[in-house]
């Protein structure tokens, strides 16, 4: 007689408690600050190991067994994450090679992305010399081949003309390197993290100037052919497809090439919900397996016509199994083997076994073992949004059971019962992930269940069949981009009603967890009045409010982006941006990257942007933040004729103007009326904002933010000014030479300096003279690659709080001293 569910429960009564252990074990050990040592991580294992004896064979007790079990494999997850981690971080890049000419040859080992800017590759690396001296480098790097893009901020002799590049090809190259460092910012993208995954342990440029060793192509290899086989489908998507719009979202579906949708695309897709269906997803995945399952099936039980031994020897529903799973994941392969099509492969591939054992378990055991597999296969996953999204969209599936369609014989649930289901279940996945996707991303599109209700199927059975079936008949290509044309007609029109998207600050996460709980509550299939229980527990992720300063004083967030100036002021009840950061290509800046995020995440409404002068590095993000705060008030010096005047007419900034807010005075300090006449380069026209709070032993506490401001005009603010001192400094000019003149430190006399620059930025701000002026002077210097955000207030105005170090890991690149 088989076993049942609850036989099966007894049978395996410590298969919970081991998995939700390993699961959390590894959780544990992605909080490390810094990595324990090999010894420490071999101990660990050794004893995780024993300890599982012991639950297995000692203790009779069945919660001594539960517990020992539980903590067992925790550390049996902790010991065997740390291990890998130590083993990786083993061959990072040495802090001497840094900025040095290395002569590289390698192997392209994926398919390079092109963009405005030029094209970036990960070389496979098989020697290095530096000075005519062999050098270790980490396996696989990340290089960027410039083309001078005007808007890109890239070293002088990194432009020149990209070379076509093949995966594939060997290649010999002078590179110049550095250490995985990417902008660190509260609620932010960990760029370092996603290079981690990636096995990607060092970044850099490809020398190309007029004075460099020409790149050299040496031959091509037989290695990396399914990236070599993607590049070619890719492109003859391109050569096929004419609209390059409709081309990108193609060559996203068949070769998992993401970054061929434009930016404008993406945020259509996001507003509507439907980007988890734009790329290679684990909803493809799945479908591409079911289907080859189902196709594999049919073959197998017709294989009398090829000999009647083969349904004999295996039956037809193994072989489907097996074959679907099999060429799911080749098709994983070949999108390019991202971390969602990994995760469903294994997902995929655990339950397959369960049922090839005949192992019938209940769904919390199923759920909890995909979960430790997936994590046993990529650890860090457990810090990507959509390994959460997936598994609780999975087990909110499994829990909420919905639809009567699932205890019915497929083939008497007519065609009506079928999308009833699958109505009820998207309806269910979108009301339970809400409170998680707002934690997750600050916003919810409100058009998602209509969105999704065409989109779904019409990308899943018609654009990305036609779009796959193309790689064999390339007319077919044209068909998907008429299917694809008519969803982006219905999606832009959903994407412009009012409200199409709601966004709320980002919930502290006891308030998230109480969220999801509550819409996992909502949609289980439970009496009304226990459903309604979950209402309660969602209220606090909607309803939350970012805490925000006290009345009579302000707080300043100097947000991370590179080389480049952006700080977000923030009073009682009003918000005043200085600066949007760099531009970084021509769909990419620190607005949309930054700015716009963080925004989102404080919930801010944006009273006025003040840009201190119309360099990029300045005004670049100005676009995107503008976009978002349509009622903001701009402020700037830039010319009549610049184009930004074209979004939002500007406002001068005039030495002279003031304004009080929640008893927070604000005052422009320069530039003169005159100089709008006079030919004054643009650094010396910038706007110099000064901010004074009162404080208990009534001195004024205050913030000075100078732009680029140069020496010319730290000596007329020092002439014109009696009172220039200040507790914070925005450093002139990222720490430049040309800038924070004695006399300018003197007259300021601030605790605390902080440079927003770039990491080893090009221009070697801030420059090692002023950091010395600046510790003559007893202030404190930061700068950006070291602190990444900071956060001040008036309130504490002896602090500065650094993300970089609030949120490390030990992933994180951490920058030497000086």
């Amino acid at each position: 007689m088989p076993h049942t569910e609850q036989q099966e429960a007894r049978r395996y009564g410590l298969l919970v408690p081991a998995l939700a252990g390993f699961v959390a074990g590894t959780a544990l050990q992605l909080q490390q600050r810094v990595l324990d040592g090999v010894l420490v991580y071999a101990l660990t294992l050794l004893v995780s190991l024993v300890m599982a004896g012991v639950a297995v064979k000692r203790f009779s007790t069945s919660p001594m067994r539960i517990a020992l079990a539980a903590a067992a494999f925790a550390l049996l997850a902790f010991s065997l994450c740390g291990l890998r981690a130590s083993f990786f971080i083993s061959n990072a890049l040495a802090p001497e090679l840094q900025g040095r000419d290395i002569a590289v040859t390698g192997v392209v080992a994926a398919m390079p992305q092109r963009g405005d800017d030029g094209v970036r590759f990960r070389l496979d690396v098989e020697s290095a010399r530096a000075a005519n001296a062999e050098v270790a480098l980490p396996p696989r790097i990340y290089l960027g081949w410039y083309s001078g893009f005007a808007g890109a901020q890239v070293p002088a002799d990194a432009q020149g003309q990209p070379a076509e590049l093949h995966a594939g090809e060997r290649w010999q190259m002078t590179v110049r390197l550095k250490s995985p460092h990417g902008n660190s910012n509260p609620f932010g993208f960990d760029y370092e993290l996603w290079l981690w995954e990636q096995d990607l342990q060092a970044t850099g440029y490809v020398r190309a100037g007029v004075k460099d060793t020409a790149p050299r192509r040496i031959g091509v290899t037989w290695q990396h052919p399914v990236e070599r086989a993607r590049q070619h489908v890719r492109d003859a998507v391109f050569a096929r497809v004419a609209d390059r719009k409709l081309a990108g979202v193609i060559a996203a579906l068949v070769a998992g090439d993401q970054s061929a949708i434009n930016r404008a695309d993406w945020d259509i897709f996001r507003a509507t919900g439907v980007a988890h269906l734009m790329s290679i997803s684990g909803l493809h995945v799945t479908m591409f397996a079911w289907l080859a399952a189902a196709l594999i099936g049919w073959l197998w039980r017709r294989s009398d016509v090829f000999g009647r031994s083969l349904c004999l020897r295996v039956p037809a529903a193994s072989a489907a199994l097996v074959g679907g799973v099999l060429l799911a994941t080749a098709y994983a392969s070949f999108s390019g083997w991202g971390v969602p099509s990994q995760r469903t492969v294994w997902m995929l591939a655990t339950v397959g076994w369960l049922r090839l054992a005949g192992l019938r378990w209940p769904w919390p055991h199923v759920w909890l073992l995909t979960c430790a597999v997936v994590v046993a296969a990529d650890p860090w996953a457990l810090m990507q949004s959509g390994f959460w999204l997936s598994f609780v969209a999975v087990g909110v599936l499994f829990a909420s059971n919905p639809g009567d369609v699932r205890n019915e014989d497929p083939q008497k649930a007519g065609w009506r019962a079928r999308i009833k289901s699958a109505m009820h279940e998207q309806w269910v996945v979108t009301l339970a992930l809400t409170p998680l996707t707002l934690l997750l991303f600050g916003q919810v599109s409100l058009v998602g269940l209509l969105a999704n209700a065409l989109a779904i199927p019409w990308v899943t059975l018609v654009v990305t069949p036609l779009s796959m079936l193309g790689t064999a008949w390339a007319p077919l290509w044209d068909a998907a981009a008429v299917c694809i044309q008519g969803l982006g007609i219905y999606l832009g029109w959903l994407a412009s009603l009012p409200l199409a998207t709601v966004s709320v600050p980002a919930a502290p996460l006891w308030a998230g967890v109480a969220g999801v709980a509550g819409g996992v509550l909502v949609v289980m299939r439970l009496p009304l009045s226990l459903r309604l229980m979950g209402i309660p527990l969602i209220l606090p992720v909607l309803l939350w409010q970012a805490p925000r300063p006290a009345m009579a004083e302000f707080e300043l967030l100097a947000a991370d982006v590179g080389q480049g100036n952006a700080v977000i002021v923030r009073t009682a009840t009003h918000t005043l941006v200085y600066d949007t950061g760099p531009r970084f290509g021509t769909e990419s800046d620190a607005g949309n990257r930054v700015l716009v995020p963080l925004l989102r995440s404080f919930g801010e409404t944006v009273d006025t942007v003040m840009l201190s002068h119309r360099d990029s590095d300045h005004i670049g993000g100005a676009p995107a933040v503008l976009a978002m705060q349509p009622q903001a008030r701009l402020i700037s010096s830039i010319e009549d004729s610049h184009e930004l005047q074209t979004l939002r007419k500007a406002t001068r900034c005039v030495a002279g103007q003031q304004w009080t807010w929640d008893g927070v005075r604000f005052e422009v300090l320069q530039p003169q009326a005159a100089d709008y006449d006079a030919k004054i380069k643009s650094n010396g026209m910038s706007c110099v904002l000064r901010i004074a709070a009162p404080s208990a032993g009534g001195r004024e506490v205050v913030a000075l933010l100078v732009g680029d401001l140069e020496e010319p005009q730290e000596q007329r603010l020092v002439q014109q000014h009696a009172k220039l001192k200040a507790d914070f400094l925005l450093v002139p000019h990222h720490g430049s030479k040309t800038s924070s003149s004695p006399a300018f430190l003197e007259a300021v006399g601030p605790r605390i300096a902080l440079a927003q620059t770039g990491y080893r930025n090009r221009f070697n701000h801030p420059a090692l003279p002023v950091v010395l002026r600046y510790q003559e002077h007893g202030i404190h210097l930061l700068d950006s690659p070291h602190c990444g955000a900071a956060q001040w207030s008036s309130g504490r105005p002896g602090d500065l709080l650094c993300n970089r170090e609030q949120a490390l890991r030990y992933w994180h690149h951490k920058a030497s001293a000086g």
